[in-house]
């Protein structure tokens, strides 16, 4: 953990600003309420895994420079979970674990985002969301919001591959689709 803190370089610089960049893409009120996310803390997170999984799936297909950057997101999303976590008041002894359990969501949430864009599968994606969003599987298929939000994420993922993944790195931000 002190080697992340002390790391400098203009890659952690990368994280922070991509972090920032797919925050605000993920903080659009149009993507919460009725046909979208619930507007709670964790509809929020929810929010911001959904994006950051889509943006760091394609920042992997740039070689060594993406997958630096894509650890230099991850790295500079979790130091602001942490720092969310101390500012809600979390005591220093919970941090760790409750930033662990936090870790553990994106991981498990993000192979299954991953997994169903891969394949295109725009169904598997919904049901994915579902569970993770909702906490839900319905017998007859995701609900509404969920296929919505599979939609957007689906054109989110093709509108970051149709930028060119090294400018990114360099500086160009990201380009996430409007929701439908």
């Amino acid at each position: 953990m002190f080697k992340r803190l002390f790391r400098k370089g203009p890659m952690r610089a990368v994280g922070r600003r991509l972090y920032a960049q797919l925050v605000e893409a993920a903080r659009r009120p149009e993507l919460y309420g009725e046909q979208g996310a619930p507007d709670t803390v964790d509809g929020r997170f929810d929010m911001i895994v959904l994006h950051a999984a889509v943006l760091m799936r394609r920042l992997r297909e740039g070689d060594e420079p993406g997958r630096q950057a894509a650890q230099a997101v991850f790295d500079a999303m979790f130091d602001d979970m942490d720092a969310a976590l101390r500012e809600m008041g979390t005591g220093d002894l919970s941090v760790g674990k409750k930033v662990r359990k936090m870790a553990e969501a994106f991981y498990g949430r993000a192979a299954a985002y991953d997994e169903a864009l891969g394949e295109r599968d725009e169904a598997a994606l919904a049901d994915a969301i579902e569970r993770n969003l909702f906490d839900a599987e319905a017998a007859d298929g995701p609900g509404a919001a969920s296929r919505r939000l599979a939609s957007y994420a689906s054109a989110c993922a093709a509108e970051l591959n149709d930028q060119d993944v090294q400018a990114v790195i360099a500086g160009e931000a990201p380009r996430f689709a409007e929701l439908r």
